[in-house]
């Protein structure tokens, strides 16, 4: 069967480490969408390691990690990942697998993606510009280049054709770069590519589900960043919620078990978008500061705000989750109050579910206070030693969602995570 581990919020909420942190249990990792923008951060005996496409089970021995055919894939970051993993002792030749029908993404779709970006002005939606947009546009444009394709002999002239649709679309922006050195660095890429393990993915994952491996299926990204449940358009452009698992491994719903959903125990954004409980005052910058939230990909300071009761109900129904880990729960030691927020305020109407345009309307959250705790969650290892502050907090949050926490992180380290 097959676990899966997704974000519930706007993506970064530690999945890396829990990922980590359950492999262990399982046989297979592997990602099933998302592109280089995501970045999975992990502590290897005190060294810090940002995965952006390997899947975050690659530092355990024996355990199978496939990159699936929902992900699009950046060759050059691929290299430099596989390079640092290797030179922490890791043979990703022996246990990196990638699906042939994985999506390239080529030097033009960093230009594409720049362009269009800069093309909207203020309405900029806050993009990585790593080229992961335009990519999936010509996946639905049938127009990519996929991993199967650096096989072919006429690769190069496979390359050519799509690079000569994009140079139309940036003359169409009247747009000029010079991609000269990213392509330099992409064949260079391509060449090491093929020396890893191409696999038809879809056959392959079936095989270990077939022999009674166990696989967990890992997320990218958050549920309320899917391109379409989340706050469109400031969103990406796959499917981040448990649906996808499916479409981006190949792997029929029927096979699909425990759905475990990654929350902070506040709540941060990167990027543009409507973030209803974003705070702007020093409680903001406490936690910006406190939480150390800045982006694992691009460095950029996290908004930040208190936990969204309302998006985390909504991204657990449409996941399906059966389980809640919830994350950096040490980052509210010192506040003396929390607020939680348990409904909206859109235009004079309370309610408790996401609106059809959330970025189209003016949202009020509507707060419940509690208070802080006193001892450091950081220096609990058992639930029994959680201040009872702490365990009113989860157990609101539990019987508001009908889902339970079971497991709080605590610190980043893999020891710091609490069974419950």
């Amino acid at each position: 069967m097959v676990d899966v581990i997704l974000g519930l919020q706007w993506g970064d909420e530690g999945k890396g480490k829990i990922v980590d942190f359950f492999a262990p249990n399982y046989d297979v990792i592997a990602r099933f969408q998302g592109g280089p923008n995501a970045g999975h951060t992990l502590y290897v005996n005190g060294e810090k390691v940002v995965l952006h496409q390997i899947p975050s089970g690659i530092f355990h021995k024996g355990i199978v990690n496939l990159i699936g055919n929902g992900v699009v894939l950046d060759p050059v970051t691929l290299k430099r990942e596989c390079e640092k993993v290797a030179s922490m002792g890791v043979n990703v030749k022996e246990n990196l697998f990638i699906a042939q029908r994985t999506n390239i993404i080529i030097p033009t779709h960093r230009a594409l993606d720049k362009a269009a970006e800069l093309a909207k002005g203020d309405e900029k939606i806050g993009s990585t510009l790593k080229g992961i947009g335009p990519a999936y546009m010509d996946k639905t444009g049938r127009n990519a280049l996929r991993v199967g394709d650096l096989l072919d002999p006429e690769f190069n002239k496979l390359y050519n054709k799509l690079k000569a649709k994009h140079q139309q679309l940036l003359d169409n922006y009247n747009f000029t770069e010079d991609i000269s050195a990213w392509e330099a660095e992409f064949f260079e890429a391509v060449e090491f590519l093929k020396t890893l393990n191409i696999v038809n993915g879809e056959y392959f994952i079936n095989a270990k589900i077939a022999e009674g491996k166990k696989v967990l299926a890992e997320g990218a990204q958050g549920s309320m960043l899917d391109v379409d449940f989340g706050t469109f358009p400031f969103v990406t452009s796959s499917n981040t919620i448990s649906a996808g698992v499916s479409t981006g491994l190949g792997v029929a719903p029927n096979k699909i078990r425990e759905v475990i959903g990654i929350t902070k125990a506040y709540c941060t954004r990167v990027g543009s978008g409507p973030f209803p409980t974003e705070l702007f005052d020093a409680t903001g910058d406490e936690l910006r500061k406190i939480g150390n939230e800045f982006g694992a990909t691009t460095g950029r300071p996290r908004r930040c705000g208190w936990i969204d009761l309302v998006a985390l109900k909504f991204a657990c129904m449409i996941n399906g989750i059966t389980q809640i880990v919830m994350t950096k729960s040490d980052v509210l030691d010192s506040f003396a109050e929390l607020q939680v927020c348990t409904s909206y305020n859109v235009n004079g109407k309370e309610t408790q579910e996401i609106p059809f345009e959330i970025s189209k309307v003016k949202i009020d959250p509507v707060y419940k206070a509690f208070k802080g705790w006193s001892k450091p969650a950081a220096d609990c290892r058992v639930a029994a030693d959680f201040p009872e502050q702490m365990n009113t907090y989860l157990a609101f949050i539990n019987e508001y969602l009908g889902v339970e926490v079971k497991y709080v992180s605590n610190g980043p380290g893999r020891d710091q995570i609490v069974t419950l």
